[in-house]
């Protein structure tokens, strides 16, 4: 896994738990939602390249 990498599906993460907090703040479902969403698919990138590395 490159650095880039590393740091993009950090800074993704980040985004969505920043957004998941901002929908809890407003009461706001979707936000909410949509920040728990990118969390998932920032820890999917990271399995995945996690994988590949393994087979380096």
């Amino acid at each position: 896994m490159g650095l880039d990498d590393k740091i993009s599906n950090a800074a993704e993460k980040g985004a969505g738990k920043v957004k998941e907090g901002a929908g809890r703040a407003t009461d706001n479902e979707r936000l909410e939602a949509e920040g728990q969403a990118d969390q998932t698919k920032a820890n999917l990138k990271q399995a995945g390249e996690n994988v590949k590395d393994a087979f380096k």
